[in-house]
């Protein structure tokens, strides 16, 4: 197994192993929340408030980790992000963060994603901890 550490370098062996399992459950442990909440702020927050319970376009990302996509009640979520069986977590959130369209196709969300690896783990180091 291959992770990407800071400055988007692949780690394997031990290291990378460690990395990956770390990223599944809550985002790596080099990345920064504080940053994470400053991509936030530039990049969702137009759409995404951090509040439970508060809708702007789009759901609120509080709580977001180990829910089903689309699963916020009240929210009205496209026919694609309804049926995904995602759960979100690190891995997935990643995996999303990067190319929304790819990962759930039918999406209707506007944002193009965000490629830069260091900013997509201190996104979701920051969601994390939104609760």
């Amino acid at each position: 197994m291959h992770s990407i550490g800071p400055r988007g370098r692949a780690l394997s062996g031990p290291l990378g192993l460690a990395l990956g399992a770390a990223l599944c459950v809550a985002g790596p442990a080099w990345a920064d929340a504080k940053a994470g909440a400053e991509v936030f702020t530039r990049k969702c927050v137009s759409c995404h408030s951090p509040r439970r319970g508060v809708i702007v376009s789009g759901p609120s990302l509080a709580g977001l980790f180990g829910r089903k996509a689309g699963s916020v009640k009240d929210f009205p979520y496209s026919p694609a992000v309804k049926a995904s069986p995602l759960v979100w977590n690190a891995q997935t959130l990643d995996t999303f963060v990067a190319q929304p369209r790819k990962t759930i196709p039918g999406i209707t969300m506007a944002s193009p994603g965000i490629a830069d690896p260091t900013q997509r783990a201190d996104l979701i180091s920051y969601l994390a901890t939104l609760k």
